[in-house]
């Protein structure tokens, strides 16, 4: 018997340069690098680490995974629901 498919958790990948190293506002949102939207958070997780290791030399540069499911589905999303 195989297994049931597991829900579709959309996660957001973007970075880009911050205006200081303490916040979390983008220099220049026209810069800011979109990379993409995954099914789960380990695919988006293993996409983050691959570029915040590419730009590990600019302590500005930072990049984040965003929650969309939370977003898109606010009610769906508690403990023990899913990352």
């Amino acid at each position: 018997m195989s297994a049931a498919p597991s829900k579709q958790l959309l996660h957001l990948v973007i970075g880009g340069e911050l205006k200081s190293i303490n916040s979390t506002e983008f220099k220049d949102l026209d810069q800011v690098d979109i990379v993409g939207v995954y099914p789960n958070y380990a695919a988006a997780h293993a996409v983050w680490k691959g570029k915040a290791q590419q730009t590990v030399d600019n302590a500005q540069m930072r990049y984040f995974i965003v929650h969309l499911h939370r977003l898109l589905d606010p009610e769906a999303t508690g403990p023990g629901k899913g990352g």
